[in-house]
């Protein structure tokens, strides 16, 4: 017999799903250490296809399932905006900018997500959400704050474009959520397949493939596409499925945190203590919206699957 759901059991559940789901933008944050020390220079495109296509060509043979109908075209406007525009415009932030300004500059993705999820979703606008954007966004920005802090615009363009490409990319992907009978290996497959195919003829045609690679540089692809994008994707759309639109996106201050954090431990760069602050700033943000989401959203929003008919889940006892 199924146990009765109840207040704080669904709290335990959520943050418990949070806490895999901050996994992801976690190790996104470590791209950028990645990006400038272990790659060629001056390739986005080649860093973002050799991270994405052959991550998604595992996923789908391992799944044995393709795409069929509007599938097909979902796969690829989702692997376009959450994998390859994305993947790209990341590493040409990575490329051009300090570590924690890149990703202070996506930090505005939550906004973004706001605005989509009420237009898309039907989420409300809440004031306490946009508290927490401001709260965090504040956070972030004492925490990359400091006289080394120089902003490429060019930089700064692609970090905007990249947070609005996922922005777009997980209020669809929240809004289509995935058919019936697909694993989720199966559909981030299909998006980091088809993303990755977007990325092929630009890659060829401007970067071209390198004359060789180097073990560092070997080194460095195979984490980015096994660990950066394989087992990060995955639990990113995990926890797309499990958890609110918005409360997933606020999950993203995870990434300016652990890169903040690398650069202190592997490159020698101090913290101090407004730094400090920031940083709790941004973690507070990310509970004050995982908290309010859980209690306005409800099980119903926590399990939601458009596409997909799940008759046992509808009837889920209300969080008291």
């Amino acid at each position: 017999m199924t146990p009765p759901v109840t207040a704080t059991n669904g709290r335990v559940r959520v943050l418990g799903d949070s806490l895999v789901t901050a996994l992801a933008p976690m190790v996104w944050g470590s791209t950028y250490l990645v990006t400038t020390e272990l790659l060629p220079p001056d390739r986005p495109l080649l860093a973002a296809l050799l991270r994405a296509l052959p991550a998604g060509l595992l996923l789908v043979l391992f799944a044995r399932a393709l795409p069929s109908g509007v599938w097909w075209w979902r796969s690829l406007v989702l692997g376009s905006l959450n994998i390859g525009a994305f993947l790209y415009l990341l590493h040409v932030a990575a490329y051009l900018l300090p570590g924690g300004v890149a990703a202070l500059v996506m930090a505005v993705q939550p906004v973004i997500v706001m605005l989509l999820a009420a237009l898309l979703l039907g989420d409300r606008l809440r004031l306490t959400h946009l508290l927490a954007c401001l709260l965090g966004a504040s956070g972030v920005g004492l925490l990359v704050a400091g006289p080394e802090a120089a902003l490429n615009p060019v930089g700064i363009l692609a970090g905007l474009a990249a947070a609005v490409s996922m922005g777009t990319g997980l209020v669809l992907t929240k809004r289509w959520g995935r058919p019936e009978g697909v694993s989720l290996l199966g559909a981030t497959g299909w998006q980091l397949t088809a993303g990755g195919l977007v990325l092929l003829p630009p890659t060829l045609a401007v970067e071209g493939l390198p004359a060789g690679l180097g073990a560092a540089h070997l080194a460095g692809y195979g984490y980015l596409g096994l660990v950066g994008a394989l087992l990060s994707y995955v639990l990113w759309f995990r926890g797309l499925e499990r958890l609110p639109a918005l409360a997933v996106s606020f999950l993203s201050f995870a990434s300016p945190l652990t890169a903040t954090l690398l650069g202190y431990l592997v490159l020698g760069e101090t913290l101090s203590p407004v730094q400090g602050l920031g940083a709790l700033a941004a973690i507070g943000a990310v509970l004050l919206v995982q908290l309010t989401s859980h209690r306005s959203a409800g099980p119903a929003r926590d399990t939601f699957h458009p596409p997909r008919s799940r008759p046992a889940e509808t009837h889920e006892e209300p969080v008291s």
